[in-house]
């Protein structure tokens, strides 16, 4: 029976593959938050490099591995779609920065909300990928109005390109009704989420959500909105489910040390924008394409090594226009206040 499972499709794969790349992408989670980071403390720069290496290796590596099972042509697509989902995080880095400088989270306590946040994202993907993918396979049309979706997109980061973007985090929605309808501390106790402390109005003992779980929660909610631009980019390069959740996934697992990473190096990568829209442009216009040409697909070939090489043309223009540009100061963030043991949870 459980043979027969194992090897029955689940979404155009077997069952047996899906539950392997989840408990690869558990294991690593596991050895991320258990072992490498089972103690708090700030990441620095060499940690944050070598932790984005080992999580950039290991996506490229399930890359090989799905080129030699699945063949050449889901290779490829796989590799498109990771570069693409890969590059189109860097602008959710810089969102998640104002978000934590915004609340004041002391760097040792970051990479906790990063990690829970990157659980959540994982869940998130995962549904909005289900659903686009039922959505595909009944109506066939959504891909163009993806794929417009994505040219204007494009077009759109080209125009705002070099001008002052700004993420306002006061105004949130959700962050206000939080605040209206919970009790609400500014109380960082070590990484707690939530902390047990009088009542302002009543004086009595509840739970309140520490700035962690605000943080946590206007992250989530960031990426919901990123998701609105990566999951038509990847369902426009493949309209497979595993493809287009594999790339994703692997793209976002290495979030947390590209942020730390990045978060010194952000003023590098001031032109890298350029080379994000023409890229959404290119996979958007991929599907017009290949029906003008008479293609039953665009070829991944092709795909990847425009992709790539936008991307490429993209850094290297950035990191050697920026070549004399001083590094800026870093903004001070406040120091953790510690709660009275008498007011800790118990």
């Amino acid at each position: 029976m459980e043979l027969t499972f194992l090897a029955a499709e689940l979404l155009g794969k077997p069952a047996w593959l899906w539950l392997a790349f989840i408990g690869v992408v558990g294991l690593v989670l596991a050895f991320d938050l258990g072992v490498l980071h089972r103690k708090a403390h700030e990441i620095e720069l060499r940690e944050s490099i070598l932790l984005s290496l080992f999580y950039i290796g290991l996506g490229l590596s399930y890359g090989g591995f799905v080129w030699w099972y699945l063949g050449p042509d889901s290779g490829m697509q796989y590799l498109t779609g990771y570069a693409v989902e890969k590059s189109l995080s860097m602008d959710n880095v810089f969102v998640i920065g104002v978000i934590l400088a915004y609340f004041g989270i002391p760097r040792a306590y970051q990479h906790r909300i990063l990690f829970w946040g990157i659980l959540g994202v994982i869940v998130l993907r995962g549904i909005m990928i289900g659903l686009g993918a039922g959505l595909v396979a009944q109506f066939h049309w959504i891909l163009y109005l993806f794929a417009a979706f994505l040219i204007f997109t494009g077009i759109k980061m080209l125009m705002s390109a070099g001008g002052d973007e700004h993420h306002d985090v006061e105004n949130n929605a959700v962050l206000k009704f939080m605040r209206q309808r919970f009790h609400v501390t500014d109380r960082v106790d070590q990484d707690r989420f939530w902390l047990k402390l009088p009542a302002a109005k009543t004086g009595r003992l509840a739970w309140h959500a520490t700035p962690l779980f605000l943080a946590l929660v206007c992250v989530e909610l960031a990426d919901v909105i990123f998701a609105v631009d990566s999951i038509p980019a990847i369902f426009t390069i493949t309209t497979d489910p595993f493809i287009v959740f594999t790339s994703n996934i692997f793209a976002i697992l290495g979030l947390r040390a590209m942020f730390f990473m990045l978060s010194a190096l952000v003023h590098r990568f001031e032109y890298l924008k350029y080379a994000l829209s023409a890229v959404l442009v290119f996979i958007g216009s991929k599907i017009f394409v290949a029906d003008l040409m008479g293609w039953e697909k665009f070829p991944p070939p092709v795909s990847l090594g425009v992709t790539f090489g936008l991307l490429a043309a993209g850094f290297l223009f950035s990191l050697w226009k920026t070549r004399t540009v001083p590094e800026p100061l870093p903004v001070p963030v406040p120091v953790a206040v510690e709660v009275p043991p008498a007011e800790r949870i118990g």
